[in-house]
């Protein structure tokens, strides 16, 4: 199989499709699910989409260690490819590696100024021109309103998406299936997606897409063996 027969069968592809077509720059995503549902599985599996179709990726984790994002993306990346057959997979592999940068930020001793001009200067002096930012381990709970709307001007000016993950307490939703914790936020966030887990599998619900709420169930669930994304 080569790398475009690859992109074709992903179920990131039939994903993006869901949500009209994936987050465009300037938009937010959430991933939300209690700890352990595969959070990070799914942003990393939206990472490696988008870099086979070459694009570049920012990884940014508020966790204190990145060894185990690294770990990620070399365990979802085998996996996926191995049941592929994709030709040349290591070759791939390393091309793939060029477009990612890995970033590690501690929440509580930056302030979201200090992590934007961070970024900014990675992308814009650096040269890096990202298309896709993902933000794992972030904290909500210390997050207040005018940090979003930083991040969706800064999105927006440089022509990003954003992809955060969210760990809720298991039910902490309002009556829409907003989770709680950003609740307040909600209206500068364009798709939520939680993940529930189910006697068999995880399912992926669509919360928001844009200014709809529970629209159509997404037709993707996660394998709960491999937090692979598979088609129901």
């Amino acid at each position: 199989m080569t790398t475009e027969d690859l992109i074709q069968r992903s179920p990131i592809r039939i994903f993006e499709q869901s949500i009209h077509g994936g987050l465009k720059g300037g938009e937010i995503g959430i991933i939300a699910a209690p700890n352990g549902i595969g959070k990070t599985s799914v942003l990393v599996q939206i990472a490696l989409y988008k870099l086979l179709q070459s694009h570049k990726v920012i990884h940014v984790s508020f966790i204190r260690h990145t060894d185990h994002v690294l770990s990620w993306y070399e365990d979802i990346f085998d996996e996926f490819t191995k049941k592929k057959s994709l030709d040349h997979a290591n070759e791939v592999k390393n091309s793939l590696v060029k477009n990612r940068v890995l970033m590690n930020f501690n929440q509580e001793g930056m302030t979201h100024d200090q992590i934007l001009k961070s970024l900014r200067s990675l992308i814009v002096e650096g040269g890096f021109k990202a298309e896709s930012l993902i933000i794992d381990g972030f904290d909500f709970s210390l997050a207040h309103a005018e940090l979003f709307k930083a991040v969706k001007q800064f999105a927006a000016e440089l022509e990003l998406s954003v992809w955060y993950s969210c760990s809720i307490r298991e039910g902490a939703y309002d009556n829409r299936k907003i989770p709680l914790v950003f609740k307040e936020h909600s209206g500068v966030i364009d798709v939520v997606i939680t993940l529930e887990q189910k006697s068999s599998y995880i399912e992926l619900f669509v919360s928001k897409d844009r200014n709809v709420y529970n629209p159509s169930s997404t037709p993707l669930k996660l394998d709960p063996k491999t937090l692979l994304v598979l088609e129901a």
